[in-house]
């Protein structure tokens, strides 16, 4: 009865969190149904287990959610953002319509830009090069997740998306971590990623299927379902967009700052993130983490999560040293980033509550056993489970952090016994989250299709090649290279 209580929870979850409710609410009573149905005590499992692993998650990672709002929102309203969306277009033109999205989603979210925001500013910018190509807009949403929602959330090192964050606690790793896998990881899935959409591209071509507007509106950021979908994956409350943001006609009229100065900020997250967890951090005198007062931490612990705060507060600094006049109403602007982190993580975290609650119940235990028993190793195993659970819950966040806070001490026993990096355990993890999290109810997924304006049944298959399989392929070479040559 207990395991079935435990799928029970997770249908209910998936169901009515695609369904556009709040997984604020769906995951404890997700979390009750399971341990009730182990006949175990539900007030006990909700106050405490439940709670407790959610704060503990809040307390952990709501800085970097945070920082990353605040510098995503403050990108955008300064302009900065539609700068370089425009910059790639000019540079590559309607001939290279695609490779364009791509690259321009891959330099915002690699330098700290919000999926979210990110999102709205690619749509347009795409609309008008697939216009200009005379390319079928069901591409769009495709070259979109590409750019944004693959390498550069799990395979670039130095990402300081959250998902390449959350592992650094468990594993004592860096943004950086084993950085030749991760990009070779990264040339698999843009490789296969841009392959697929240029074949795409011919065979529309062939066809001589070119553009049509498409038939739904783009969609409103104020809109409540997209807002409960899109939270959860992308990291940002999509109803603080238009708050602090310059007037319609100064940002049509690219009164942004030139491609270069709105590049530096992202570069400067990307160089004191890199500086920060390799030298300086390693090299400080960190030892009061020992303390009891600051929870008898290693330096290991914290210094990854550190460096890329740092990085992104450098980012925040050079951002306002540089754009601080094209923000019409700065302390709107700040408020509204920080208001957009809140529901994000709190989502997040209710997800993280949901699966600390299932690892305490007698029926986990054989889930549990059945991973760690896989006779294809530990790196396999730790593929599998980030996949599954990213895939259940439909976040890539949220299904890592549950594997890691159930699974984590035990993988970490195992890599020790078999003298596995814990830096490649890093970047399985996080590769393996970023795969199967791109299912039909992700978040992620039925926004960025609702911005474009386009269905599922127009453009998903697409996704699933540039997004899902492209990743798969990715995770696949990390393995076998980690199996057989080790981390670096």
């Amino acid at each position: 009865m207990g395991f079935i209580g435990i799928l029970l929870g997770l249908g209910l979850l998936v169901w009515l969190s695609y369904r556009g409710w709040s997984v604020l609410l769906l995951a404890p009573i997700a979390a009750l149904v399971a341990a009730g149905f182990s006949r175990e005590p539900l007030l006990a499992h909700w106050t405490i287990t439940f709670m407790g692993a959610a704060a503990g998650f809040v307390a952990q990672y709501f800085p970097l959610f945070l920082l990353g709002a605040i510098f995503g929102k403050l990108m955008d309203d300064s302009g900065a953002v539609q700068s370089i969306a425009r910059g790639m277009t000019q540079w590559l033109g309607p001939k290279r319509a695609i490779l364009a999205v791509v690259l321009a989603g891959a330099l915002l979210t690699y330098g700290g830009v919000s999926l979210f925001v990110a999102f709205f500013v690619l749509a347009p910018m795409a609309h008008a090069l697939f216009r200009a190509a005379n390319l079928p807009p069901r591409l769009m949403p495709a070259a979109i997740a590409l750019g944004t929602s693959t390498f550069t959330m799990s395979a670039l090192p130095g990402s300081p998306a959250i998902q390449n964050a959350i592992p650094m606690p468990f594993f004592g790793t860096t943004a950086f971590a084993a950085p030749g896998l991760g990009l070779i990881a990264a040339a698999v899935m843009a490789g296969f990623g841009l392959w697929w959409l240029g074949h795409c591209e011919k065979q529309a071509r062939a066809r001589a299927e070119g553009y049509v507007a498409p038939a739904q509106p783009g969609a409103d950021p104020n809109d409540e379902v997209l807002r409960e979908r899109g939270s959860t994956a992308t990291h940002f409350d999509p109803a603080e967009m238009a708050h602090g943001r310059r007037p319609a006609a100064d940002a049509a009229a690219g009164s942004g700052p030139g491609v270069l100065l709105a590049l530096v900020p992202l570069g400067a997250v990307v160089v004191v993130n890199m500086l920060a967890g390799l030298w300086v951090l390693p090299r400080a005198d960190l030892g009061y983490l020992a303390e009891p007062r600051f929870g008898g931490l290693q330096v290991q612990q914290v210094a990854g999560v550190w460096a890329v705060l740092l990085g992104l507060a450098a980012g925040l600094l050079a951002l306002l040293l540089l754009h601080r006049q094209r923000l019409p109403d700065l302390r709107a602007s700040l408020d509204a980033g920080a208001n957009a982190a809140v529901l994000p993580v709190m989502s997040v975290a209710s997800l993280v509550g949901f699966g600390a609650v299932v690892a305490e119940m007698p029926a986990f235990a054989m889930v549990r056993d059945w991973v760690m028993g896989i006779s294809a190793g530990p790196l396999v195993s730790l593929a599998l489970s980030t996949n599954l659970l990213a895939a259940l819950t439909g976040s890539a966040s949220g299904g890592l952090t549950i594997a890691l806070e159930t699974l984590g001490p035990a993988f970490m026993e195992i890599a020790r016994q078999a003298q596995i990096d814990p830096a490649l355990l890093h970047r399985v993890a996080v590769i393996g989250a970023g795969t199967l999290d791109s299912l039909p109810h992700n978040g992620a997924v039925v926004s960025l299709l609702a911005v474009c304006g386009c269905t599922h049944r127009e453009s998903y298959r697409d996704i699933v090649m540039a997004s899902i399989v492209s990743a798969l392929l990715a995770l696949t070479v990390v393995v076998v290279l980690g199996t057989w040559l080790g981390s670096f």
